[in-house]
C-alpha cells in the first residue's frame, strides 16, 4: 500500500515489551546493518521509514482527493476523474507517484521483519499468516461496506451507470492489495536469494520488467504490460531489501545525490525518446520500465533525507500522528476511497446545479476546504473502522498454519481483489471479494483447532 502499509516495527514479544510512549532519539541507527556470509544480521527499524510511509500515505490521500470530478452534465450527476486531461498533470506525477517508494519501504519492512523472526526460529507459515491477517482484518469490513454502499445506491434510485462508475472508481486502488499480496508470499524465498546473491535478486526482475515492456511495444497488446504488475514491483521490493540489509551504508551524501540525478535524467531521457509516457500515473496501469528509475530517485531522496526525518521523529506531534496512521494504515488505504464517494454524493446533494466544473478557476479556489474535509472524513471513518486492524497489533498471535495452509489463504484473498478489479462495477463482486477474504481469514484460524499444524 511490497507498499507495505505494515509498521517497520518488528513484532512485540512477552521479554521484550515496548510501550507507544517510548521515547525516540535523532541518534536512531542506520538504516540498516549489513548481512554477513556467517548469518544475516536483523535489519534495524529505523523511524525515518515509518514517517515516509506515513506521509506517502497522506499523500495518496490527497492525491485521489483532488482526483474527484463530481458535477452535473446535461444528462444528470457526472463522476469522473477531475485531473485526466490537465496539462500540468504529468509534470506533478513525478512528484505524487509515490508507490515506487511505498514498495521500496515495504521491502524494508519486509527483510527486516523476516530476518528478525527466521533468526528466532519461526517459519514461512508464521510470517505469511501475520502479514495475511493484517490484510485481509480491514479487508473483510472494507470489501463488504462497499457491497452496502453500491447496494443502498441502487435501492435509493440512483442510475445504475452511476453506481458502476463509483464501483470501478473504488476498486481502481486495489490493485495494490493483490499485488502486496503477491509480493509478501515471496518475500523469505526472496531474501533468502537476496542473502546469497543480491545483484541476481535485483537484476533478474528488472530485465523480465524490460523484456515485459520490449514485448508489449513490439506487439502493440497493452494486456502483456500487467506482468509487470509483478515484475516491476518485485524490483522495487528488492531495493528496499537492499536498503534494509545496508549494503548502500556505504554511498556519500555526494553520491546519492549523482544517483538520483542519473537515474532522473534516464527517465527524463526515455521519455523524451517515447519509450514511456511522461505521466507516471499513466506509467502505473499497467506498469512500466519508468517506474525502476524513478524508485532509483526516491530511493537515493529517501537516503538524504533520512536524517531529517529521524529528527522529524521525535517530535511529539509527529510521533502521534506517525504513530496512529501506522497502526490504522490499511484500514486508511481501503477505506478512504468509499468515503470520497460518500462525499462525492453529498456534495451533489447538497450543492445540486451549484457545483464548479472541475479544473475552473472556481473549482481550484474550492479545493483547500474539500481536502480538508477529505482528510477529517477519512481520519474520522478509520477512527471508527480501524480498531480492530490497531487492535490487533501487540497482542499475542495465534499459532501458526503450515505453510501450504498460508499460501491457500493468501491465494484466496488474492483471488477476491481480482475478482473486484475484473468486475468492479458489479455489486455481485464485492459481495464475493468478501467472502473470499473472509475465507482467507477462516482458513487461518482453523489453525487455532486443536491437532492443527503450527509451521
Amino acid at each position: 500500500m511490497s507498499l507495505s502499509l505494515v509498521s517497520s516495527r518488528a513484532p512485540r514479544t512477552a521479554s521484550a515489551p515496548r510501550t507507544a510512549s517510548a521515547p525516540r532519539t535523532a541518534s536512531a541507527p542506520r538504516t540498516g546493518t549489513r548481512s554477513t556470509a556467517a548469518g544475516p544480521a536483523s535489519a534495524r527499524r529505523d523511524p525515518a521509514v515509518d514517517v515516509a510511509r506515513a506521509a506517502c500515505l497522506v499523500v495518496v490521500v490527497l492525491l485521489h482527493g483532488l482526483m474527484v470530478g463530481v458535477s452535473v452534465g446535461a444528462t444528470g450527476p457526472v463522476l469522473e476523474n477531475a485531473l485526466e486531461g490537465w496539462p500540468a498533470f504529468p509534470a506533478l506525477s513525478w512528484v505524487v507517484q509515490i508507490m515506487p517508494l511505498f514498495f521500496l519501504l515495504g521491502g524494508f519492512s519486509a527483510h527486516t521483519q523476516w530476518e528478525r523472526m527466521r533468526e528466532r526460529g519461526a517459519g514461512y507459515g508464521d510470517y505469511l499468516a501475520g502479514r495475511m491477517r493484517r490484510l485481509f482484518v480491514p479487508a473483510v469490513a472494507a470489501l463488504v461496506a462497499v457491497a452496502v454502499l453500491l447496494s443502498t445506491l441502487t435501492l435509493a434510485g440512483v442510475p445504475s451507470s452511476l453506481v458502476a462508475v463509483a464501483g470501478f472508481r473504488i476498486s481502481q486502488p486495489l490493485w495494490f492489495l493483490g499485488v502486496y499480496v503477491l509480493c509478501t508470499v515471496a518475500v523469505p524465498p526472496l531474501v533468502a536469494l537476496h542473502r546469497r546473491a543480491p545483484i541476481v535478486g535485483l537484476a533478474a526482475p528488472a530485465a523480465l520488467a524490460v523484456a515485459v515492456d520490449v514485448l508489449r511495444g513490439a506487439t502493440g497488446v497493452t494486456a502483456i504490460g500487467f506482468a509487470n504488475l509483478l515484475f516491476v514491483w518485485l524490483t522495487v521490493q528488492q531495493l528496499g531489501f537492499w536498503l534494509a540489509s545496508g549494503r548502500l551504508d556505504g554511498l556519500s551524501r555526494r553520491a546519492l545525490g549523482v544517483l538520483a540525478a542519473t537515474a532522473a535524467g534516464v527517465l527524463a531521457l526515455l521519455c523524451t525518446a517515447g519509450v514511456w509516457s511522461f505521466d507516471m500515473l499513466a506509467n502505473l496501469n499497467p506498469p512500466t520500465g519508468a517506474l525502476l528509475p524513478l524508485a532509483v530517485v526516491q530511493l537515493a531522496l529517501f537516503r538524504l533525507a533520512a536524517p531529517a526525518l529521524r529528527t522529524a521523529a521525535t517530535l511529539p506531534p509527529v510521533e502521534r500522528a506517525v504513530t496512529w496512521i501506522s497502526a490504522r494504515a490499511m484500514t486508511v488505504y481501503l477505506w478512504h476511497m468509499p468515503v470520497l464517494i460518500v462525499l462525492a454524493g453529498g456534495a451533489l446533494l447538497l450543492a445540486g446545479t451549484a457545483l464548479p466544473v472541475p479544473l475552473s478557476a472556481e473549482w481550484w479556489l474550492t479545493r483547500p476546504a474539500w481536502l480538508a474535509t477529505v482528510l477529517v472524513a477519512v481520519a474520522g471513518a478509520v477512527a471508527l473502522v480501524g480498531r480492530r486492524e490497531a487492535g490487533g497489533r501487540g497482542q499475542r498471535p495465534s499459532p501458526a498454519p503450515a505453510r501450504a495452509r498460508a499460501l491457500s489463504s493468501a491465494a484466496a484473498g488474492a483471488a477476491g481483489v481480482l475478482l473486484v478489479l475484473l468486475a468492479g462495477s458489479s455489486i455481485a463482486s464485492w459481495v464475493a471479494a468478501a467472502g473470499l477474504a473472509a475465507l482467507a481469514l477462516r482458513i487461518l484460524r482453523s489453525s487455532d483447532l486443536p491437532g492443527a499444524v503450527t509451521r
